[in-house]
């Protein structure tokens, strides 16, 4: 079977749907507090400064970022909440999502370095896109994570 073509969008959150925002903030709770046991507080308030990055499979939103600018997450720009839906995995969603996350971070805040928590199990897939890692392993709720530059 084919991969969808996936419509992708970029938005800052003023020029987000309604629709679009809940669809967003339903997958990161599908994703992150569901799937992945987490009880933890998905929505912290950075959202309002970031810019939103999703692909979308007709209304079926299949892989989503938020690129935080620098300042906000950590001193430089970041890319956070990468997710793929978990109906839509295997199509190779999420590297296309990475690759354009990093061109939108570039474009949106210059050619700088792009620091990431990442979970640890995700390293390799991280340094597959040129990330280094930064830090000792460090929990983040009950999740072993690593911060990772792309410089």
């Amino acid at each position: 079977m084919a991969a969808p073509i996936l419509n992708w969008t970029y938005k800052s959150f003023e020029e987000l749907t309604k629709l679009e925002l809940y669809t967003i903030l339903r997958l990161r709770s599908e994703v992150f507090i569901i799937e992945q046991h987490c009880n933890y507080q998905d929505v912290d308030g950075k959202d309002l400064k970031c810019h939103h990055l999703m692909a979308w499979d007709g209304d079926v939103l299949v892989a989503y970022t938020r690129i935080v600018p620098p300042g906000v997450s950590f001193k430089e720009t970041s890319i956070g909440r990468v997710l793929t839906n978990s109906k839509c995995r295997g199509i190779g969603a999420g590297i296309t999502l990475m690759e354009k996350s990093i061109e939108k971070a570039h474009e949106t805040h210059g050619k700088q370095a792009i620091r990431i928590g990442a979970q640890l199990y995700l390293q390799k897939f991280y340094e597959s896109f040129g990330f280094v890692k930064d830090s000792d392993v460090y929990l983040e709720d009950e999740i072993p994570h690593i911060e990772m530059v792309l410089s």
